[in-house]
């Protein structure tokens, strides 16, 4: 089981964030210009384990060892279910370095736009430690 899979599972945010490289590049799936950096992602990723309702990997994707992997999971959000997957690139390190993620359906996507959107000041807040 790839340990980014782990943590999220535990909902472990500290481990969560030690798997970050520092120029971690995460891709929204509601967003058109990736975040770039570790305090964005982390924050991101903190305020989207709030949002899911009933998160769950359904399929790991990837070799062990692989530098790429992709996660299927399946979760809720405003009462709109999603399956949405995780796509994953680690670094020489074994720090994630590029993190994808994509949903479906649309109106799901919409849910959870509006979802993180509602909460963005909270998520730069996060970002810059406050």
């Amino acid at each position: 089981m790839h340990p980014f899979r782990q943590a999220v599972e535990a909902r472990d945010l500290q481990a969560v964030d030690a798997l970050l490289a520092d120029d971690v590049v995460f891709t929204s799936p509601v967003a058109f210009r990736p975040y770039e950096g570790k305090p964005i992602t982390s924050a991101i990723l903190a305020t989207v384990i709030e949002v899911f309702e009933d998160f769950h990997y359904v399929r790991e994707i990837g070799e062990a060892g692989a530098s790429d992997h992709a996660l299927v999971f399946e979760a809720t959000v405003a009462g709109k279910a999603l399956t949405g997957c995780d796509f994953i690139h680690t670094d020489a390190d074994g720090l994630i370095d590029d993190l994808m993620v994509m949903v479906r359906p649309l109106s799901a996507a919409h849910a959870l736009a509006e979802q993180m959107g509602a909460r963005f000041e909270d998520i730069a807040r996060r970002a810059a430690g406050g």
